[in-house]
C-alpha cells in the first residue's frame, strides 16, 4: 500500500515537472512583448519590450531611440535587467522583481513588479505579441 502511494506521488511529480516551463537556456523567446497594467478598471499600455537573444530594448519613453542591453534569466525564470527599462527604472521607480512564464511556445510572458518612489508596488504583465 505504501509503495503504491509513493509510486503515485512520483508519477504525479514527474507529470507536473513536465508541464513546468523550461528556462535552462536562460533566454526568453525572441519577439516583441506588449506591457500593460490593470488600473482603475482598465488596461493601460506601458510600451513594448523587444527581446532578441540575450538582449532587450524598450520600452521606449518620450520618443527616445531604443538601445539594446543585456538581461539574464536564472533557471527559475527570474529576470535581471542589466540596463534601464523605460519608465520602470526612471523617475525614482525601480524594479523589485521580474518573473517569466512559458506556458507553451506560443504564450511566453513575464510580470514586472515595480517599486514606486512612495514605496507602493505596481505589477504589470508583458505578453509576446
Amino acid at each position: 500500500m505504501a509503495l503504491r502511494i509513493i509510486l503515485r506521488f512520483l508519477l504525479l511529480a514527474s507529470a507536473a515537472g513536465g508541464a513546468r516551463a523550461d528556462f535552462t537556456d536562460g533566454k526568453l523567446p525572441d519577439g516583441t512583448y506588449h506591457c500593460e497594467v490593470y488600473l482603475l478598471g482598465m488596461f493601460i499600455n506601458l510600451g513594448d519590450i523587444t527581446i532578441k537573444g540575450d538582449l532587450y530594448s524598450g520600452p521606449v519613453t518620450f520618443g527616445a531611440a531604443p538601445q539594446a542591453y543585456n538581461y539574464q534569466m536564472n533557471p527559475n525564470g527570474e529576470i535581471s535587467w542589466l540596463g534601464p527599462v523605460g519608465g520602470y527604472t526612471s523617475g525614482g521607480n525601480s524594479i523589485s522583481t521580474t518573473q517569466a512564464t512559458l506556458d507553451g511556445p506560443g504564450s511566453p510572458s513575464f510580470d514586472i513588479i515595480m517599486k514606486q518612489p512612495d514605496g507602493a508596488f505596481t505589477a504589470s504583465t508583458c505578453t509576446k505579441g
